[in-house]
């Protein structure tokens, strides 16, 4: 897509609905088109997301979980809070650089991770983040000690926030809330493929949400209660390219590319709706449009972004 085209998009995202730029005001956040607290800032954390990380805690009052791809065709989510903040998160894991590009549309939000490759700490020390590990938070860290290393570390959030000091409150993200548009395909299930890993979500009209199935049925909280969900999922096709860092069985990550432009499905109400989305730099919303060229408008409530690559 022409770059010219792109900032018209990027244009588009930043004047936006009047609706769905209410955040702004502090009245309605702009992560979820929910009622929300003025000048609440915006804390992110990694989190483990294999079979021995899971159930998560804290993830369920998550505003935005991303899914990324990482190394090994596996996955990790990067759980964005500000609305709610759960008593504990995690298990907590380390960064990637995707996390420094996504994060960028946010502002200056604080990001709690458990630690990095050598190979990002550059990139971490020049992004637009309050970094957040036990090395400078430790206070807001703990180790659980009915699991095994690396999945046992968990934070308090509130501590994360303290020791954040100025991270920024939430920001216009692009994204649009409203009804549910007119057309759409019915979709009762739907599995999103990342690779070795696959993201199943059911439709649960009782909940009004999308369950979420990491390990092929729904995540519940690890302190019990109802399933986790979205009320939007957006499943955002991008392209992957190596980055610096490999794990330890030398297995390179990948960085996802979210910005440029790229297909998209928007899930909402038990339908699917095609899109394209588009983003022209990393400090710009990402615009979610239509065949009609006008923004597909999310359900309000939490959103899911599996960042799936192809």
């Amino acid at each position: 897509m022409p770059r010219g085209l792109l900032v018209v998009l990027g244009l588009l995202a930043a004047v936006g609905l009047a609706a769905g730029c209410a955040g702004a005001g502090g009245r309605t956040s702009p992560l979820t088109g929910l009622p929300a607290s003025a000048g609440a800032p915006v804390l992110a954390v990694k989190i483990d997301n294999s079979p021995a990380g899971r159930p998560w805690t804290g993830v369920e009052d998550a505003d935005v979980v991303y899914v990324e791809p990482v190394e090994g065709g596996t996955t990790r989510l990067l759980a964005v809070f500000s609305s709610r903040l759960p008593a504990s998160v995690g298990p907590v894991r380390s960064a990637r650089e995707s996390d420094v590009t996504v994060l960028a549309a946010y502002g200056r939000p604080a990001l709690a991770f458990s630690g990095s490759a050598p190979e990002l700490d550059a990139t971490l020390a020049g992004a637009s983040l309050v970094a957040l590990t036990p090395q400078t938070a430790g206070d807001a860290f703990r180790r659980d000690g009915d699991r095994r290393a690396p999945v046992n570390l968990y934070a308090d959030p509130a501590a994360l926030l303290r020791a954040a000091g100025d991270a920024s409150p939430v920001r216009d993200l692009g994204w649009r809330f409203g009804a549910v548009p007119a057309g759409g395909e019915v979709v009762r299930h739907r599995e999103v493929a990342f690779g070795s890993a696959v993201v199943g979500l059911t439709w649960d009209a009782v909940r009004g949400r999308f369950l979420v199935e990491p390990g092929g049925a729904p995540a519940v909280p690890a302190t019990g209660g109802d399933p986790i969900g979205a009320a939007t999922v957006l499943v955002q096709h991008v392209t992957t390219r190596p980055s610096a860092i490999r794990d330890a069985a030398g297995a390179v990550s990948p960085y996802a590319v979210t910005t440029g432009a790229g297909e998209a499905e928007v899930l909402r109400d038990g339908r699917s709706f095609p899109a394209r989305w588009s983003r022209a730099t990393p400090t710009d919303p990402t615009v979610v449009l239509g065949p009609d060229g006008l923004p597909v408008p999310f359900a309000p409530g939490p959103v899911w972004v599996l960042l799936t690559p192809g």
